[in-house]
């Protein structure tokens, strides 16, 4: 089998980007196609060092910094990855990668992370997160509108669907109408130890961006002077934090991998209130033996498990998670190597195992099915 894995950009090494390593882990020999690649010397043992193919994209001003502002070249571009050679091509992706063209007797499935989420149900929020009034944002609505239509229908070109969780699975049947089968992504359970001495604050980490909630988080705790509240990270809104922020909060900005784990580790509980695809930060925290105090939606509901490995609130609201807090003081939840085993279930050696299973069985059936048209 010639396999061709196919991701949307390569800019950082994120959550995709794990996910696209245990791909690569699974497939070694693959090629490896991406609309952009600017991920640094040095940097791309998770691509196994591999020479990505890229696109026109790749080349037009600032692409490393502003390709999000290319979007309506990328239908256009996408069709420049010729993968006729191919047996199986596996596109990674949210957003462009499950639309290369393919031909009836290639296979392809795709592991969906989400259906664009600026093109669907959250064209809204984004539209005003990228600041865009007047005639630009007219325009911008109708683009978006007319990808959601091209997008649905390049669906239709994928074999299989593979979902990041049960949430994702169900929008993409409203979006795509196409069922698709759940794998859960890797997470790097094995790098967060467990820590049975915890001290006495909260922790969140995330990026500072809107969707994340984060100063709802901190709008809860400078409400709850007798509570420490520790903040990792950094972003567009830093500055927000910083101005609501009392003295029992502790914004400590980006860190190094040591010092977020280390921070994490020794936490009474992790706070995060975000609405998930899936969500690593939390099953990374429940792998150092900390509960998780999460907003009950999304793919934390498939993570978490509510009153033993934490606690859900149910509006993102302060008061909500003002409460969350207090009842979790108040319930006694599974104690911290119990937590860890419940986290391990996430792990790259499970995601791997799974992966591979079902690509080799779409691939029976691929070839099965072809074998019999040819009677």
């Amino acid at each position: 089998m010639k396999v061709a894995i196919v991701h949307d950009w390569l800019v950082t090494y994120s959550g995709a980007e794990k996910v696209l390593e245990q791909m690569l882990t699974i497939f070694p020999e693959a090629d490896l196609f991406s609309l952009i690649d600017f991920i640094e010397e040095g940097k791309r043992d998770f691509i196994k060092n591999k020479i990505t193919k890229t696109t026109f994209v790749q080349r037009l001003p600032l692409a490393n910094l502003k390709y999000r502002s290319y979007l309506p070249l990328f239908p256009i571009a996408i069709k420049q990855h010729n993968l006729r050679k191919y047996d199986i091509v596996v596109s990674s992706s949210h957003c462009i990668a499950k639309s290369v063209s393919t031909e009836p007797d290639q296979l392809h499935i795709c592991y969906c992370y989400t259906p664009a989420r600026y093109a669907w149900d959250l064209q809204t929020q984004y539209l005003l997160e990228f600041g865009l009034h007047g005639i630009k944002k007219h325009l911008a609505k109708c683009f978006l509108n007319r990808f959601r239509v091209w997008d649905r229908k390049k669906s239709k070109s994928v074999d299989h669907f593979v979902a990041c969780s049960d949430y994702i699975s169900e929008r993409i049947k409203n979006a795509y109408d196409r069922k698709s089968y759940t794998i859960y992504p890797n997470v790097s359970v094995e790098d967060f130890e467990l820590c049975e001495k915890k001290k006495n604050y909260f922790v969140t980490c995330s990026r500072i961006v809107p969707y994340k909630k984060v100063d709802l988080i901190v709008s809860a705790f400078s409400k709850m002077p007798d509570k420490h509240l520790v903040v990792i990270g950094d972003g567009p809104d830093f500055e927000k934090l910083n101005a609501i922020k009392t003295p029992n909060i502790t914004l400590m900005g980006q860190q190094s991998f040591k010092n977020l784990k280390e921070t994490v580790q020794k936490a009474k509980a992790f706070v995060f209130a975000a609405e998930e695809d899936f969500g690593i930060a939390p099953v990374e925290a429940m792998a150092c033996g900390i509960p998780v105090i999460a907003y009950g939606k999304g793919g934390l509901l498939e993570t978490v498990v509510n009153q033993k490995t934490g606690i859900f609130f149910h509006e993102q609201t302060a008061d909500a998670i003002s409460r969350a807090v207090i009842e979790f003081e108040q319930t006694k939840l599974l104690p911290p190597a119990a937590i860890r085993e419940h986290a391990l279930k996430f792990s790259s050696e499970r995601f791997r195992k799974e992966f591979s299973q079902f690509v080799d069985q779409c691939w029976i059936q691929h070839c099965t099915s072809n074998a019999q048209s040819d009677v």
